[in-house]
């Protein structure tokens, strides 16, 4: 059974889960994007596509991020503890993962976040960033990381990226030729320059789709 997933409960409790660079500097800021010459590793958006989280792993990540994002929390008396909130998240009927964890592995999980967490978490590089409500159709925002990035470099990682980040927040099931089909290539040219990173993402995208 597939459950909704409960974003009015972090809304209501003023848990931040996004996060724009703070100290990397966008080489160009529009009212629809910011775009990062050298790329950014500080940002962070959770929950922005339909994708649920599926692995351990990626569970895990996310409690440092939310940890990361809300380290202010505990100077509020009223503030919801950490390991509450961590216990929302991982918990199915909450709609934030699509499996079961035991409790003394959620324990040992939060233990460590709260013991090892506060630095920045590892992240995917970013050089261009939409800016929410933008109204960009897929096809409006891979024109302009084709006139960004420039066409000797318009298919990357960065622009197969976005794709995914795009179709999946359609809906949209990500195969190699739809992003082909967006930014006007052959699916061999995509398959070039794929890594293992941009592999597994694509699975963890589809897998609520």
């Amino acid at each position: 059974m597939s459950y909704e997933r409960n974003m009015k409960w972090l809304n209501d409790r003023r848990i931040n889960y996004r996060c724009n660079p703070v100290n990397d500097k966008p080489t160009i800021e529009t009212a629809l994007y910011s775009y990062y010459e050298n790329g950014t590793y500080e940002c962070y958006h959770l929950f922005r596509s339909k994708a649920k989280i599926t692995t351990y792993k990626s569970l895990k990540w996310h409690f440092y991020v939310l940890y990361y994002l809300n380290q202010d929390m505990y100077k509020d008396e009223n503030a919801l503890p950490f390991f509450l909130l961590f216990k929302f998240i991982a918990n199915k009927e909450n709609g934030f993962v699509t499996f079961f964890i035991s409790d003394k592995k959620l324990e040992e999980m939060i233990k460590d976040v709260l013991d090892n967490g506060g630095e920045p978490p590892v992240n995917m590089k970013r050089k261009i960033i939409f800016k929410d409500y933008s109204g960009l159709t897929p096809s409006e925002k891979m024109s302009i990381v084709g006139k960004l990035i420039g066409r000797s470099s318009y298919v990357d990682g960065e622009a197969i990226y976005q794709c995914m980040l795009d179709l999946n927040h359609m809906g949209k099931t990500i195969t190699w030729g739809r992003i082909a089909g967006l930014l006007n290539c052959s699916t061999r040219t995509i398959q070039r320059n794929l890594n293992d990173c941009l592999r597994k993402e694509k699975a963890i995208l589809n897998e609520e789709i």
